[in-house]
């Protein structure tokens, strides 16, 4: 149990804010959290457009009263609900997105359980795989789920690449973690500056942080079309819609390791569950339901 949870409720009332939401496999994820471990409740899909300032506050708002027990964050308001915080747990301050809220007190505290996650089974992959670790690893993209996969890779003690198109953006990024050594470079995706990027430095690890590849983008891939892949790299792709992107189909055909973000969806989300609830869901039963 996890000694910082409230006191038990009767029903766990949950959500996840983000934009679109149409492919969201949280309620699957989360009903099956609740049902493992014996709680009543639900967990509801809040799809609120980035610029619609009024629905985002109305809804932490409900979290402020205790309507809702904890919400999940995605993709676009990781960065931009930090500001509607009363207080930010020392990951997500380090990070700088949220992924996962709840009140502790009178305070609406913003935490990140992505980077947790993210680690957690990358390192169940490369243990499954043989691979060794903590080496090289090339990040790309430099938006939320960026900022979490950086800080994770820094702080179990890889050396970290940042390759982004916004290059402000990537700054922004790095200026967070300047007490760690944090490369950046610009990224333009099927440009032949990416073959350069790849080939020019010995990697072990390349990450997407990019929704490309995301249904219903299922032909696109962050990196150009036949583009030879290191013979030892692994590839981690956060997109898991669909199951397997073209990113990590054309690893694969080279001979490459190669993962979905599935298992930090599962991790992360778990994670969350925890937080809120107090309990530990199993993870079979997590990963039984998607």
């Amino acid at each position: 149990m996890n000694p910082n949870y409230q006191l038990p409720i009767a029903n766990y009332q949950l959500g996840l804010i983000g934009y679109p939401l149409d492919h969201s496999l949280s309620p699957r994820i989360h009903s099956a959290a609740l049902k493992s471990c014996g709680l009543a409740g639900d967990y509801s899909l809040f799809p609120i457009p980035p610029e619609d300032r009024q629905a985002l506050q109305a809804l932490l708002a409900r979290v402020r009263s205790g309507d809702i027990r904890g919400l999940n964050v995605t993709i676009p308001h990781k960065q931009s609900v930090v500001a509607f915080m009363d207080d930010l747990t020392p990951t997500a301050q380090a990070i700088g997105a949220v992924n996962a809220m709840y009140m502790r007190g009178n305070k609406l505290i913003g935490d990140n359980t992505d980077a947790a996650g993210f680690l957690a089974d990358l390192k169940k992959v490369n243990k499954e795989t043989g691979a060794q670790g903590n080496k090289s690893a090339l990040v790309l993209g430099a938006g939320g789920s960026a900022r979490a996969v950086v800080y994770a890779l820094l702080n179990d003690g890889w050396n970290v690449t940042l390759a982004a198109r916004r290059l402000e953006q990537a700054g922004q990024l790095a200026k967070s973690v300047a007490s760690y050594r944090l490369q950046v470079t610009s990224y333009e995706t099927f440009q032949p500056s990416t073959l350069q990027l790849l080939s020019g430095q010995a990697f072990d690890l390349l990450v997407n942080t990019t929704p490309l590849g995301m249904t219903p983008n299922i032909d696109q891939s962050p990196l150009p079309e036949n583009i030879l892949l290191p013979k030892d790299i692994m590839i981690y792709d956060l997109v898991y819609n669909p199951r397997e992107t073209k990113l990590v189909r054309d690893a694969k055909a080279q001979g490459c390791r190669a993962a979905t973000g599935i298992g930090m969806l599962i991790e992360q989300a778990a994670l969350a569950f925890e937080l809120w609830t107090g309990h530990t869901p199993p993870r079979t039963a997590l990963y039984q339901a998607i």
